[in-house]
């Protein structure tokens, strides 16, 4: 007998289906996300917890018409698997095949395009408004988890949906870090039906109109409808930002999440106004071993299912989230000012021994970067010395924030930036490909890049000791291998140094590409300087190499577009100096997901595109190169 779901190619089969049959695809569609995931890695415990939600949301809706937003959107993959992407799941994260991400231009079922959190009440807003404002008969579902909750922007879109009051909006707050506990079974089931079905719709808008002549008695029976529903659920907020709520319900439970989404959908279509379904699920659902351990199973590689995760017998290299982690730890244990702040990226950030040995100076904020910015300003006006460990990509949702209220200030404040440059698998949403460009232009802030993990320590040191705003910039992963020296010693603010000398060429890199940048030079005999600083910029060492070269070649892992290449240009116009530059770095494009190797080398920035474009651009003159220049001095 075929499996079910090899009969499911889109939404419209899965409707077709008797309801006595969905738990059975249900089994199946969560035994193809565990097998998909470990051939090839990715998201795990939370795609394994929103199974049945994901079945219930297409059975009941009329999906692509009716519109799914999914935030964040790393729990879509057994969307994904029933909207015609089944077959093409081996291919999940790898370049050219599916993202791990909802995105639009990848299937009409992709609404949206997301990855970083709390935007997709907002987005199921405008959906909802604009098809009432053109006549269309559809209905939005912003589907958010607890954790997205905790951002301001989720609460600045409820606040805004809640004045409209035919809006057919539906929030499904997917509620994973509660236990189900009693309430949420048997009579918590009726109770989410009762609220959600006719009866109690009609009897409360009766209700209304029958005591709006008296307020008083008006008032009284809001409180007491209030308080009723309290004992058993968390109304009382969502219903005064205008929504109707109802839960929560086990969001693996198929007969109670279906009757109560046809529910709440037949509510909509009668007018009722926005919706606020909270469901609680179990992340790992299914899986023994993720449900004992989520966050280890939250984003793993491959692995054998029967196995599971398995320790490594070969040591890896130690990452540059891992030094930050440790020199964290000693800074912390030398400087008792030192608090380390994070929004909700303890692992992802390195900062678990941190919390773990200091928990009075530990800051978990959530998923609120703009609050983790202003902070860690306030902290910094009393005289302690904060610490950010963000990922760049998410310092852009902190932009206002790092201008006006810590360098405006001019408060010493460390970020510690994550995920700068290409991040490989998670694509152009997660891509540190920024942070140089809109940090270089704020007065008062620095921008150190490491070239491997023992500068990546002495910087850190470096910024600590200023006291001004400063932020280390370094990669995903591992880099090449120095093991960072032990103490806490620092390098000279804005000083670089030369690490090859030659003649000819110059290459000036910032940040890692150090390593390919010496690997070309050796074949074309070019000087090699490690700038160490995009800002302030090594103007001395700069204006040095510029006299005794003839061409110069900026090398970045970040946007080409005013960059640290531009900052070298900048540079040399000021100081009236007129040189051949070449600026190397990510295009003017947004990068696709895939293994990193691969997308340094189709961005030209591995040790044989850099020596291509060089000789592409120079020609004869990038192989003029020697010897080193006799006026050319290195600097330490």
């Amino acid at each position: 007998m075929p499996l079910l779901l090899e009969t499911i190619n889109s939404p419209a089969d899965l409707r077709q289906l008797p309801r006595a049959q969905l738990k059975s695809l249900a089994d199946e569609l969560r035994a193809y996300v565990l097998d998909s995931v470990s051939k090839t890695g990715g998201h795990l415990s939370s795609n394994l917890g929103t199974v049945e939600l994901t079945v219930a949301l297409h059975y009941v809706f009329n999906t692509p018409e009716d519109r799914l937003v999914w935030d964040v959107g790393h729990q879509t993959y057994p969307h994904k698997i029933l909207t015609g992407r089944r077959e093409r799941m081996s291919s999940l994260r790898q370049f050219g095949g599916l993202s791990g991400f909802p995105r639009r231009d990848e299937s009409e079922y992709d609404t949206f395009g997301t990855a970083h959190s709390s935007t997709s009440i907002s987005a199921a807003l405008g959906m909802a408004l604009a098809a009432q404002q053109k006549g269309e008969d559809r209905h939005a579902v912003a589907i958010i988890g607890d954790g997205s909750m905790s951002a301001g922007m989720a609460f600045e879109a409820l606040n805004n949906a809640g004045v409209h009051d035919h809006c057919k909006l539906l929030v499904v707050l997917n509620d994973n870090d509660m236990s189900i506990s009693p309430p949420v079974g048997a009579l918590n089931r009726y109770l989410a039906q009762l609220m959600s079905g006719r009866f109690y719709a009609s009897a409360k808008h009766v209700g209304k109109q029958v005591l709006s002549v008296a307020p008083p008695l008006l008032q009284l029976a809001k409180r007491l409808e209030a308080h009723a529903k309290g004992m058993v659920v968390p109304a009382t907020l969502f219903e005064n930002f205008g929504f109707n709520y109802i839960g929560p319900i086990d969001g693996h439970d198929l007969e109670s999440l279906i009757p109560t989404l046809e529910n709440i959908k037949q509510l909509m279509a009668n007018g009722a106004g926005p919706q606020f379904l909270h469901v609680v699920t179990k992340k790992g659902q299914g899986y023994k071993l993720a449900e004992a351990d989520p966050i280890a199973y939250h984003g793993p590689g491959k692995f054998d299912p029967a196995m599971g995760l398995q320790k490594s017998s070969t040591p890896a290299k130690q990452t540059f989230t891992q030094v930050f982690g440790r020199w964290l730890c000693d800074m912390a244990e030398k400087d008792k000012r030192l608090v380390g702040i994070t929004p909700a990226m303890r692992e992802g950030s390195g900062m678990v021994e941190f919390h773990q040995r200091f928990p009075g100076r530990y800051h978990d904020v959530g998923i609120a970067e703009q609050h983790a910015v202003t902070f860690a300003a306030g902290m910094a006006c009393e005289g302690l010395k904060p610490v950010v460990a963000i990922y760049s990509t998410f310092l852009q949702r902190g932009y206002d924030q790092l201008i006006h209220d810590v360098a405006l200030q001019n408060l010493p404040v460390v970020f510690a930036l994550d995920r700068a440059g290409l991040v490989g698998a998670d694509g152009a949403t997660h891509a540190g490909a920024y942070d140089i460009p809109f940090l270089r232009c704020i007065p008062n802030m620095s921008i150190a890049c490491p070239a491997d993990e023992n500068e990546c320590r002495k910087l850190l040191t470096s910024a600590f000791e200023q006291d001004h705003p400063v932020a280390v910039r370094y990669p995903r992963g591992a880099g090449a291998g120095v093991e960072p020296e032990a103490g806490l010693q620092s390098l000279p603010l804005g000083k670089g140094e030369i690490r090859r000398e030659g003649a000819g060429i110059a290459i000036l890199a910032f940040g890692t590409l150090l390593y390919p940048a010496l690997q070309a030079a050796e074949k074309l005999g070019a000087t090699v300087a490690n700038m160490r600083w995009a800002k302030p910029l090594d103007t001395e060492l700069l204006l040095q190499v510029a006299a005794s070269h003839e061409a110069l070649v900026t090398l970045e892992e970040g946007a080409i577009m005013g960059g640290a290449g531009s900052a070298v240009s900048e540079a040399l116009q000021a100081a009236g100096v007129t040189k051949p530059l070449l600026q190397l770095g990510l295009k003017d494009e947004f990068t696709e997901h895939g293994e990193p190797a691969k997308l340094l080398a189709l961005q030209g920035l591995d040790a044989a595109g850099i020596e291509a474009a060089i000789i592409t651009r120079f020609g004869a003159l990038s192989r003029a190169g020697n010897g080193p220049h006799p006026g050319l001095k290195s600097v330490a």
